[in-house]
């Protein structure tokens, strides 16, 4: 049962604008902490310019109450930005084949990385990854927003990924510095 004031905060975070408020799951018996989902993301593409990075080393997934989250690990990247390019396609096309690769869901995002999966010198591989077949160690089992996710190829230094959710919902594109981070929210 919600308190007055519990009441009171969800009504003041919803007229300030914050956005969707999700009850946090809790434990019979204990307070329940609200959580305020961000809004304004978007769903339009989102592209930082290419920089001379290092190579992918590792895709991994997780869940969050108001998003999914995927995360592209580039630890030689050090503090120099990593170019990406993040957007909606109708179709997830191999680059340069042109083969079409199927990506289950309602909605599919085309996830470019300036990032190859190979060391660029020695052409051995770094991330696993074999086109148009699931990531490797990615399970999206259960997720909330995230359906399905294919590797593309990695080509002249670019490693593309296409990663099927729920419907076109907003989503952010977030760096770090050894990795790039794409949270797809639950709901507009």
């Amino acid at each position: 049962m919600r308190t007055r004031r519990s009441m009171a905060v969800l009504a003041a975070l919803t007229m300030a604008g914050v956005g969707a408020v999700v009850a946090a799951p809790t434990p019979a018996g204990a307070a329940t902490a609200a959580v305020a989902c961000p809004t304004g993301w978007g769903s339009l593409p989102k592209t930082a310019a290419d920089a001379d990075n290092g190579s992918l080393t590792d895709i991994r997934t997780g869940q969050h109450d108001c998003y999914d989250r995927m995360v592209f690990d580039v630890p030689t990247a050090g503090t120099t930005p990593i170019g990406y390019t993040v957007h909606y396609v109708d179709a997830f096309i191999q680059d340069p084949s042109g083969i079409r690769i199927p990506v289950s869901g309602g909605a599919i995002l085309e996830i470019l990385v300036s990032a190859p999966s190979y060391d660029p010198e020695t052409g051995t591989a770094t991330y696993p990854g074999r086109g148009g077949q699931p990531l490797p160690g990615v399970d999206l089992t259960g997720y909330r927003t995230f359906r399905d996710a294919k590797f593309g190829a990695s080509f002249e230094g670019v490693t593309q990924v296409g990663l099927g959710v729920r419907a076109r919902l907003p989503f952010r594109v977030t760096q770090l510095s050894d990795r790039l981070v794409i949270d797809v929210a639950h709901t507009w």
